[in-house]
């Protein structure tokens, strides 16, 4: 069994979050009805703990799991199972927990740990899953040639009783950020501003070999890209750029509302116009460099994972604050050292 750590938090901020930072702006009249549960999952590149910030109830808490291993980043909640996986960059591999939903309404009840994969890893970024498929984007150097892009996604079939590496595809680009849309594969491209789109991914790129992406194309505005998230419910597609990467202070992120008509639209090698998004960045944003992003498809707040900014924070934006884009600041401002990513989970 894992331990657990428990903290009430006393303040209250926009979509019935918590902030413990002493720059926070916080208001309680952005706070949506209550639902049975709302979590956001966040791993540490420093420690091996899962922060989860509980605010289904009036008094947003906190919680601690600690986890296997000394550094995580990836991290996916499974409501069907009630799992979490969590992907260990000091052992190399996913690590499932379980007990979450126990957990997370008694919090004496520890969180258990489930199966783990080989350590077939090197340098793990981000987890998506679609079903039983479980991917694992890694940006270590490949060829040893630090001169020529390169990256791969670990792939795995998830069953009860274990996780199988299935496949290894090795792409042309330096991999970071990862999400489902459908069952099309969207992955940024590290040190550019360009998305890549790997159509019917599990089917399509089912070997071990060297592949090309359906279609890359050009966020324009962007540029160093790192996170991504999509929500279908209500077709936005969010992705960050962490500027200059020895830079605290000049990350951003970008909007694509009605996402499938305008990806549809865009050819692969175009680009994507910055007149059809809605950018948010500024000294005010406390984004420096955001790694991670996830999205609430009911109050439609931006997470971010801030890993440069005061040693690392969490961030939240409201839809009445970002929808006008431009130098904002966050309407939830956690100090967490070496947030790199997380999930966010809701059920009503």
């Amino acid at each position: 069994m894992k331990k657990t750590k428990f903290i009430y938090l006393g303040l209250i901020a926009a979509a019935s979050f918590v902030s413990c930072s002493d720059d926070d702006d916080n208001s309680a009249s952005d706070i949506p009805d209550e639902t049975e549960r709302a979590e956001l999952y966040v791993t540490s590149g420093n420690t091996g703990d899962v922060n989860v910030y509980d605010f289904s109830a009036d008094t947003p808490t906190q919680r601690i799991i600690e986890t296997s291993g000394s550094s995580n980043e990836g991290v996916y909640y499974e409501d069907d199972s009630d799992e979490l996986y969590v992907v260990s960059r000091s052992s190399n591999q996913i690590n499932t927990y379980t007990g979450i939903m126990n957990f997370i309404e008694d919090s004496s009840l520890e969180v258990e740990e489930g199966i783990s994969s080989s350590s077939d890893l090197e340098s793990p970024r981000k987890i998506a899953v679609d079903d039983n498929i479980v991917v694992i984007a890694d940006n270590a150097d490949v060829d040893g040639d630090e001169n020529t892009a390169d990256g791969r996604f670990f792939v795995y079939t998830k069953t009860a009783n274990a996780l199988t590496l299935r496949n290894v595809i090795t792409v042309d680009f330096a991999v970071w950020g990862i999400t489902f849309k459908d069952d099309d594969l969207l992955a940024v491209v590290d040190k550019t501003s360009d998305l890549a789109i790997f159509e019917n991914f599990a089917a399509s790129f089912s070997e071990t070999t060297t592949e090309m992406a359906t279609k890359t194309i050009t966020i324009e505005g962007i540029n160093r890209t790192h996170g991504i998230a999509y929500d279908d419910d209500n077709d936005v597609l969010v992705m960050t750029d962490i500027g200059d990467a020895s830079s605290d202070s000049d990350g951003g992120f970008h909007v694509i509302t009605n996402a499938t008509s305008k990806l549809n639209a865009t050819a692969n090698g175009e680009i994507l116009a910055v007149g059809e998004q809605t950018r948010i960045a500024g000294a005010s944003t406390f984004l420096g460099n955001p790694v991670d992003v996830a999205y609430d498809e009911e109050t439609r707040t931006i997470f971010i994972a801030e890993v440069a900014n005061g040693g690392g924070r969490v961030l939240g934006f409201s839809n009445s604050d970002y929808e006008a884009g431009g130098d904002i600041a966050p309407s939830v401002n956690n100090i967490l050292s070496g947030a790199n990513s997380l999930y966010f989970h809701e059920e009503d």
